[in-house]
């Protein structure tokens, strides 16, 4: 069953989707209560997803048990704002709120709340799961790693130039400001990563041709280097930026929900023990 919803931040409307498990997971719901997985879209998309991949991925997680929450950021899909007039703190904040309608919610297990983020999203998850410990597990798929140049080589060089000259830019009919590019470069996932200490997966395509697949790795580097928390990886041999085929959907899914399941099975476990 799907539920429209509308998340107020700030002076902002937020538009998005809750998706109620469609049968029971014995082995992930406790006490009435079900997981959350909050999903994260990437620079200018929205809730959907390219090619659906969000909706897609949001029908499986439901069939297995979970409830699904997907939302469009200011300015995007079907919410009020303008994106690019905003910064990256504004999408960490927005993110903020949303975990904080769905830790309100009587059926949401607290201790099973998850973020999947993709592409600009997972830079996003990465700097909020910082910065909110209810965030207990994180998937990054094709995750930026480095906002500023990341995004600057996305819109291009032509644009770039515009926004020094005239403060905003035009890119895909969305207005880019020079306090949204400029707030890019404030923040750094991969350092400030080290004040999550949960698991994390990243997934990523080797034919990526919009975030380079050495980020994986890189990632995964820096997280290692965390006092707590496992991070694992799995590299998609030719998928590309939205895993646009059949084929390499079916993977990230597959490597996607048997982690968060094995997460869960794991936290389950631990929970059986007493000290």
């Amino acid at each position: 069953m799907n539920h429209s919803i509308t998340i107020k931040s700030g002076q902002l409307e937020l538009s998005g989707v809750l998706q109620y498990p469609v049968r029971d997971n014995n082995n992930e719901r406790k006490a009435g209560k079900y997981p959350l997985i909050i999903i994260c879209h990437g620079f200018i998309g929205n809730r959907m997803g390219t090619d659906r991949l969000f909706v897609e991925a949001a029908e499986r997680l439901t069939k297995n048990g979970y409830l699904v929450l997907r939302f469009d950021y200011g300015g995007c899909g079907e919410s009020t704002g303008d994106y690019g007039s905003g910064g990256l703190d504004e999408l960490i904040e927005q993110t903020r709120t949303v975990i904080d309608y769905g830790y309100s919610l009587d059926i949401v297990d607290s201790e099973r709340i998850i973020l999947i983020g993709h592409s600009l999203g997972g830079a996003v998850a990465v700097l909020t799961a910082a910065r909110d410990s209810r965030v207990k597990s994180l998937v990054l798929w094709a995750p930026v790693a480095h906002p500023f140049m990341d995004i600057r080589n996305i819109i291009g060089t032509k644009a770039i130039e515009e926004i020094d000259r005239t403060g905003k830019t035009d890119h895909m009919h969305y207005e880019l400001t020079k306090y949204f590019t400029d707030s890019l470069a404030q923040y750094q996932p991969l350092t400030e990563l080290r004040g999550y200490s949960g698991d994390v997966l990243i997934v990523h395509g080797t034919a990526d041709t919009i975030i380079p697949v050495d980020y994986c790795f890189l990632y995964q580097k820096m997280f290692w280097l965390r006092k707590e928390g496992n991070c694992d990886k799995e590299v998609i041999l030719q998928g590309d930026h939205t895993f646009s085929s059949k084929s390499y959907r079916e993977e990230l899914f597959d490597v996607t929900f048997r982690w968060i399941d094995l997460i869960g099975k794991r936290r389950s476990d631990w929970s059986l023990w007493t000290i």
